[in-house]
């Protein structure tokens, strides 16, 4: 590949939302939303420059996550009577695509487009063997602000020579009253779901499928983060079930979170069969966006995805990917505003 990579933050903006969004690991490093006020905002976690992204400082802010997301029991799977061993970077797992997954790399910019549907596309080329996966693989995300306050993504894999498993995920921290306003346990958050698959001691899914009902994660209805999460050892950080509800431009109402302080509301759509609802438990002292201090749950991850070591359990819905199939993933992020009564 004769691809000689450039560093960039990229800027789209409609005349109501503007996003940054860096070509290393397909990055929103910035989104200003407007407030009941219309005052703006930055509701996500991140940095200034592009340096603690690449120097390791991220928990994953905003990044895209792969080649599987989440976690991979042991970093072991089996396919097509071949054995796979892939670096341990959460041990004893391997998460979100292993020490260099697809959130620390360089993507080449295939395309951007102004007008009022203004979007960005990224390509990477992930090679055969690459962190311990089999096949060569080229994946794309494209970001388009559609309307005048929603974000759009739309993720593809092709697999060119094996079939590998394919689970991207998008995995931006929200903090609807700003990236620099504290923690989020004032949030009110919705999760259209019925179901969880619950873990183990190590945050790998047992291959149960396990009603919410009567539970902490039961949050069909809307619920203040901050009443339940004491009943969640460490906090949130689960794979839910998403059931076939509301449609939007053929996607599944996924999650519908609101800060009651801004009144913005952000309403989550999906193609992706889960949903993981992670709320910040494990980011501790993260120097962020102007030097503002990021602790323990100062955002809230819902990153719709495949269910989590699905590769080794038969009972979930498969993320393999065979050459002459294409992985599709599309997300919709739609900005909103809800007044109080």
């Amino acid at each position: 590949m004769a691809f000689s990579p450039t560093l960039e933050i990229f800027e789209l903006s409609n005349g109501t939302l503007q996003m940054k969004v860096s070509n290393w690991g397909a990055t929103i490093t910035s989104l200003l939303v407007p407030d009941s006020k219309g005052n703006m905002a930055d509701v996500v976690l991140g940095f200034d420059s592009l340096e603690p992204y690449i120097n390791g400082s991220s928990p994953y802010f905003g990044c895209i996550v792969g080649r599987v997301a989440n976690r991979i029991k042991e970093g072991k799977f089996t396919l097509d009577g071949n054995h796979y061993s892939l670096p341990i970077n959460n041990p004893p797992n391997s998460l979100h695509g292993g020490e260099k997954g697809f959130d620390k790399v360089v993507w080449e910019v295939v395309e951007q487009k102004s007008g009022d549907e203004p979007s960005i596309t990224f390509k990477y080329y992930s090679q055969d063997g690459e962190q311990g996966y089999p096949g060569d693989l080229i994946v794309s995300a494209k970001y388009t602000l559609v309307g005048k306050t929603t974000l759009r993504l739309d993720m593809e894999a092709v697999p060119q020579n094996k079939a590998t498993p394919v689970n991207l995920a998008q995995h931006t921290y929200w903090n609807l009253a700003g990236h620099n306003s504290g923690d989020i346990l004032g949030h009110h958050v919705q999760i259209l779901s019925s179901h969880i698959t619950p873990v183990d001691e190590y945050t790998v899914p047992t291959g149960e499928i396990m009603p919410v009902e009567g539970s902490p994660f039961d949050l069909r209805d809307e619920k203040k983060i901050g009443s339940v999460i004491s009943q969640v050892p460490g906090g949130y950080d689960v794979n839910y079930v998403l059931d076939c509800g509301e449609e939007k431009s053929g996607l599944k109402h996924a999650a519908k979170v609101k800060d009651p302080l801004s009144s913005r509301v952000l309403n989550i759509w999906t193609s992706a069969p889960g949903v993981q609802f992670y709320t910040g438990n494990y980011v501790n002292g993260v120097v962020g966006k102007g030097g503002y201090v990021y602790q323990k749950h100062a955002g809230l991850c819902l990153e719709t995805q495949g269910f989590p070591n699905a590769i080794n359990q038969p009972n979930f819905p498969s993320v393999v990917v065979k050459p002459g199939e294409k992985y599709n993933h599309s997300m919709l992020f739609e900005f909103s505003v809800e007044q109080q009564l």
